[in-house]
């Protein structure tokens, strides 16, 4: 008898790829089906891992022992997929962003409560120890009273997928790297009072923007994003009156170091890829949790919002809410 945690997968590009060959090689997950629309690239990625390849995304949600889902879509797919699995009857855990508008986000946090299953954004930073010991620190006061906090997530990544560019499927910076850093401000000072941004659109996307998050007391806190330029990469600088924070590749880091003011530094150490997210997540599906404990349902609304009020004030709308009659 095996207690390997069976997924179902439900696509398998780049990152689905990646995230398969990494909770596999655990011993402590199996993919028990998979689906994507191309039917060569499904079936490849069966034969990899010995998975059913599903003709259908039900086929595969409804494939015999499957615990949970796991949707690695284009963003403008996760809405349906995660519907879909949660009307019949499986567990979801979805990629960022769970959708493309809060309301959309919202519904499925409703039917996760009335169908009483569990649903979760797959935010990785946050299941990961390292975020995690940052808020620890800067709850416990470690940092005093902060001066200043900024990320910056500048990578050259709009040919990284073809999705990147493509205002179709919810393309652009904000949507693909700037929910990084947005969360971490929200994770780590909660919501905002209010919101500023200015964007530059191209070719139906936002290829860059200045983010400004305000809080109570005159605080505001600012993140960088771009997908067009390697200005600064990515960085998150955290300073207080006691101490500060400068952490590279803040969305996976593996270590981080408290520079604290006349007394010793504090370092620590975690894994930051994504089976930590795996192995919480089926571990909370099991405790019978509706929502995580480490990616809460408030937190990821609360972020979705944010990006939605940062589209309203660029003026980006993808073509598919024309079409709908969304705004």
């Amino acid at each position: 008898m095996t207690n390997e945690f069976k997924w179902a997968f439900i696509g398998a590009g780049t990152l689905g790829a990646k995230v398969a060959k990494e909770i596999t090689a655990s011993g402590r997950h199996r993919i028990e089906s998979v689906f994507t629309r191309n039917p060569e690239k499904c079936a490849a990625f069966a034969r990899t891992y010995g998975a059913l390849a599903a003709e259908t995304a039900e086929q595969a949600i409804r494939s015999e022992g499957v615990d949970g889902v796991y949707i690695v879509t284009p963003h403008t797919s996760h809405y349906g997929y995660a519907k879909l699995a949660l009307e019949l009857g499986k567990p979801v855990l979805c990629e960022k962003p769970v959708s493309t508008d809060a309301q959309k986000v919202r519904e499925l946090m409703e039917l996760s409560r009335e169908k009483g299953l569990y649903f979760t954004e797959a935010m990785w930073t946050w299941f990961s120890p390292v975020a995690n010991q940052v808020k620890a620190w800067l709850d416990a006061g470690e940092y005093g009273e902060i001066t200043r906090a900024h990320f910056n997530y500048h990578m050259n990544s709009v040919n990284y997928a073809p999705r990147v560019s493509d205002p179709k499927l919810g393309g652009g910076a904000l949507l693909d790297v700037g929910v990084y850093p947005i969360t971490y401000i929200v994770r780590l000072f909660g919501r905002p009072e209010r919101v500023e941004c200015r964007g530059e659109l191209r070719d139906g996307i936002d290829i860059r923007e200045d983010i400004t998050l305000h809080y109570p007391g005159g605080k505001a806190y600012t993140a960088s994003v771009s997908i067009v330029d390697y200005k600064g990469l990515e960085r998150m600088a955290l300073e207080g009156t006691k101490g500060g924070t400068r952490l590279f590749l803040f969305h996976q880091a593996n270590k981080v170091k408290l520079r604290r003011k006349g007394t010793k530094n504090l370092r620590f150490k975690g894994y930051g890829g994504m089976l930590n997210e795996f192995d919480a997540v089926a571990g909370e599906i099991r405790e019978g949790l509706t929502e995580s404990r480490l990616v809460p349902h408030a937190a990821t609304l609360e972020v979705m919002e944010v990006m939605d009020e940062c589209r309203r004030q660029m003026g980006l709308v993808y073509p598919f809410e024309k079409e709908n009659g969304d705004v």
